[in-house]
């Protein structure tokens, strides 16, 4: 049977703290706010693939006011998601994800991205897609006030 999950994950800007997406730290003059390391890509992420085995969020497994996570890799959280496909007698098929925001520029930093998460969840990079793009200067990502991502999960599991 093949399963596909949906995820999406929003964070807003703050100083101090250094922007990680898809468990790369991109140069910027922010970071995102969060109890982890706020990766809104790899949150995306794991959500679907959650999503695709009919699993609850993250926030279920990783409590943001649980000190003992408190800026936690979320590629941990991708290994979390990919060791659930495994209980299942799942297999990741693939990912795609898009993320959203006015800044910084995504392009360069997506090889690195596709390493970091292939990694974390045991998946060739060439069944990783990631893409970017902008909100055309709309709403609070527009405004540069923060990043969001998209992501679907593809996973093929023995029927329930």
């Amino acid at each position: 049977m093949n399963r596909t999950g949906l995820g999406y994950d929003i964070h807003q800007f703050a100083e101090g703290r250094p922007l990680i997406l898809g468990g790369v730290e991109i140069p910027h003059d922010r970071g995102l706010a969060g109890h982890s390391d706020a990766d809104v890509l790899s949150h995306a992420i794991a959500d679907a693939i959650l999503g695709a085995l009919g699993e609850p969020d993250i926030g279920h497994f990783f409590p943001p006011g649980d000190p003992a996570i408190l800026n936690i890799s979320s590629l941990k959280i991708l290994s979390h998601a990919a060791r659930r496909v495994a209980l299942q007698n799942a297999t990741l098929v693939n990912i795609d994800a898009t993320l959203i925001a006015e800044a910084p520029k995504i392009l360069p930093h997506v090889p690195a991205m596709k390493e970091k998460i292939g990694e974390a969840l045991n998946l060739p990079v060439g069944r990783i897609g990631i893409k970017a793009t902008t909100n055309e200067t709309l709403g609070a990502l527009g405004r540069r006030e923060g990043i969001a991502a998209m992501a679907v999960a593809s996973i093929a599991s023995p029927d329930p």
